[in-house]
């Protein structure tokens, strides 16, 4: 078993309750008073960058939760203008879509749907990211297939739109210090054909929250 903490708030609170008693028995403990003092100073350091990092991944947060929400917006209003001009369409010819930049409806497509994600994988970084993973069988002869990501940290709030990917992992680079749980919402996405929902949940263990650890909980 290491002596030192794996994890970066385990690593700064074990040598920030140590310099103190190292620099006032240095002699005694045959430590260099120099180098404690040293030391001192780089957990200082670390500390107010701890705190900083903090401070930017709220921020960071905050800012991304504004985004999804006027991007939403965005896409709410402009679908209504779309709808309205597939329907002039309707009644006065294609020619309408050559005015907008907007393609003819793609005539339906004949494969299913894509498929639910599962077989969820996770995995903590030492930068503090979560790391995501999954698999999901989609039909065969179907391409172009994306997963859009959505997040909820506690059990009442929404889930705010992460990000799409077209590959089967995701890297969740804003997740706020001291979650103890957070919940991702995983859908794949072909064209116009959306699958099912998956949802699963992820437990941090630790007195750091995020940073202690992090256990898949379940899927749902």
């Amino acid at each position: 078993m290491a002596l030192v903490p794996d994890t970066l708030d385990g690593k700064i609170m074990f040598f920030h309750v140590r310099t103190g008693p190292w620099a006032a028995h240095a002699a005694q403990i045959g430590a260099a008073p120099e180098v404690v003092a040293e030391l001192a100073a780089r957990v200082a350091d670390a500390r107010a960058k701890r705190v900083a990092a903090t401070t930017a991944r709220a921020a960071a947060e905050a800012a991304t939760l504004e985004l999804n929400l006027a991007v939403d917006a965005l896409a709410a209003l402009g679908s209504d203008v779309v709808k309205q001009i597939r329907a002039k369409a309707a009644t006065d010819g294609d020619g309408v879509y050559s005015l907008a930049m907007l393609p003819r409806p793609a005539a339906p497509s004949r494969v299913p749907p894509p498929g639910r994600p599962d077989s969820f994988a996770v995995e903590l970084r030492q930068d503090g990211s979560l790391r995501l993973k999954w698999a999901c069988r989609n039909p065969a002869g179907s391409q172009g297939t994306i997963y859009t990501i959505a997040r909820q940290i506690g059990p009442s709030d929404p889930f705010v739109v992460l990000g799409s990917v077209g590959v089967k992992s995701f890297v969740d680079d804003t997740l706020p210090a001291g979650a103890a749980r957070v919940t991702y919402q995983v859908q794949a996405i072909r064209s116009t054909r959306a699958g099912e929902i998956a949802r699963f949940a992820v437990k941090f263990g630790g007195a750091g929250g995020a940073a202690g650890g992090a256990v898949f909980q379940k899927a749902a």
